[in-house]
């Protein structure tokens, strides 16, 4: 399955990693099984897919405060992303 991979046109371009980079390889090793490596590999695997299950299960169930449910769940993927993004860059801890 890894060769099917997309390769990171960013990385390609300008030798940076970019905020999504590791997330193909993260999913593969959850599916796996492998849920430790999937968290190492991007840690925002798990925060986006409580968010794609929610935005799934909505389409089905509608709740009365799904809006704010979702804002909330995006705002700790989109957080997550950033921090991991820095904390692999070297610019934070």
């Amino acid at each position: 399955m890894e060769e099917y991979l997309l390769p990171c046109l960013n990385k390609q371009l300008f030798g940076i990693e970019c905020l999504g980079c590791g997330i193909q390889r993260a999913t593969v090793l959850f599916f796996k099984g492998e849920f430790v490596a999937a968290f190492k590999m991007y840690p925002a695997i798990y925060p986006l897919i409580v968010l794609l299950l929610f935005l799934l299960l909505n389409l089905f169930v509608k709740f009365k405060n799904d809006f704010k449910i979702k804002v909330v769940l995006i705002v700790i993927s989109l957080f997550t992303i950033v921090i991991s993004y820095l904390h692999k860059m070297q610019i934070l801890f």
